[in-house]
């Protein structure tokens, strides 16, 4: 092949390089990611665990029935307050009067009986007492058996009076059960408060809550001078919270309306979730009773009512923040090296690193970062990127599936709003 021939071939296979570079470079512009772009700042950061719950009272009390009977006057109604002692509801007291009557009957029976067993022991004593006597002036006078009769006499009318007397004690505990059965058919308030619930009407029939609580409950009574959120937070989440810790309580019947409130009691013991959401083949989700007592509570709340806390867990001042939407994982795949090559089948496993996207000049790069607490938007970011740098901070799915090394361009949304923004 001639000389010039060659030059020409050089020359043409530079031009298809330089050619193939320039589409290469115009290809990888127009399929630049569109990103949502949001410059690292210093935010105050508010964390916060979210609970919900039900409005309770700090004390209540379910007023039941201890006897059997039909209702015949309710003094209260549903929402009415009530004072400590005022009376309540009445059941018939026929049948427990009529037992009273009886049991008193049986004491005044048994009363008798004692005195006329007294009698007889004194009778009984003076008779062996004489039989002693005469028997010590003269033995021929009494033989022995006239002797013992006249003491076993005496031990007779002495067993029969102890057990006259125990009929007296036993007739008049029976007087006592049936003063306290008459007692119980009138009911008084046993705290102070307002009636929240009133099952029963005038005419049912009051049984005792032998086996169920709401077979025989009449009414309940909440002290409502003290109201409580019960809610129930996440076994994940519970572990941030302590007592004392500030709280702002929503509640659905007051709208656009917050209260402010405190951590009271976290539960010890969990309790499974209400709505039974399996996470597991046999685990459920797992929560735990946590008590917010409300500082100034409504007076018009009721019990019962849902609600929702904000319990905060923990606050930063000007710190460097991040968009939680920002943070991603990206997978750590052992390196192979001359001294030791991946052995793919010893199952090591790949570990996982969150970090972000910083974008400089239109290039995304994966960079590994530290966060601390996270308030309802942003991370607390400890290390791993710098105040002012721009990271790319959405949508969800664009970032999932960002590779490291991409070229992105700013979403117009991002670009109207700008790249800093003052801190919170």
């Amino acid at each position: 092949m001639s000389s010039r021939a060659r030059v020409w071939i050089a020359a043409t296979a530079a031009a298809l390089a330089a050619g193939a570079t320039a589409l290469g470079l115009h290809l990888r512009r127009g399929t630049a990611v569109e990103v949502r772009e949001e410059t690292v700042v210093r935010r105050d950061l508010v964390a916060v665990v979210t609970a919900s719950g039900k409005i309770e009272p700090k004390r209540k009390v379910d007023v039941s029935a201890d006897i059997t009977g039909r209702i015949t006057k309710i003094a209260v109604h549903e929402g009415d307050p009530v004072r400590r002692g005022q009376f309540l509801l009445q059941i018939d007291p026929t049948v427990y009067e009529a037992d009273l009557r009886r049991a008193e009957a049986v004491l005044s029976g048994a009363e008798a009986d004692v005195v006329q067993a007294r009698a007889n022991s004194d009778q009984a004593e003076r008779a062996l007492g004489r039989t002693k006597d005469l028997a010590s002036r003269s033995p021929t006078l009494v033989t022995p058996e006239q002797s013992e009769q006249a003491q076993t006499a005496f031990d007779i009318a002495q067993a029969n009076l102890t057990a006259a007397t125990h009929q007296v004690d036993q007739a008049r505990a029976g007087v006592q059960a049936a003063h306290d059965n008459l007692r119980k058919t009138r009911l008084l308030a046993p705290i102070a408060g307002r009636v929240t619930r009133l099952p029963v009407e005038e005419g049912e029939v009051a049984v005792p809550s032998t086996f169920s609580k709401d077979i025989g409950l009449l009414m309940t009574i909440a002290d409502l001078s003290v109201v409580q959120a019960k809610v129930q937070v996440d076994e994940t989440d519970v572990v941030r919270l302590h007592l004392g810790d500030s709280v702002e309580v929503a509640i659905d019947a007051f709208p656009d309306t917050t209260f402010l409130a405190r951590v009271t009691k976290i539960s010890n013991s969990s309790t499974q979730s209400s709505n039974g959401a399996t996470i597991g083949e046999n685990e459920h989700a797992v929560d735990y009773e946590v008590e917010v007592t409300l500082a100034n509570p409504p007076p018009d709340v009721r019990p019962d009512l849902s609600a929702t806390a904000r319990i905060v867990t923990d606050t930063r001042r000007a710190a460097l923040s991040i968009p939680i939407i920002a943070l991603t994982t990206r997978q750590n795949t052992p390196l192979a090296t001359e001294a030791r090559p991946v052995d793919t089948t010893a199952g090591e496993r790949t570990r996982e690193t969150e970090g972000v996207f910083v974008v400089t000049r239109g290039v995304a790069t994966f960079r590994p970062v530290r966060v601390g607490i996270a308030s309802d938007a942003y991370f607390e970011v400890l290390s791993g990127v710098r105040e002012g740098e721009v990271v790319a901070a959405g949508p969800y799915q664009t970032i999932r599936a960002l590779k490291d090394g991409a070229r992105v361009r700013p979403t117009k949304a991002s670009a109207d709003s700008g790249r800093a923004k003052p801190p919170v």
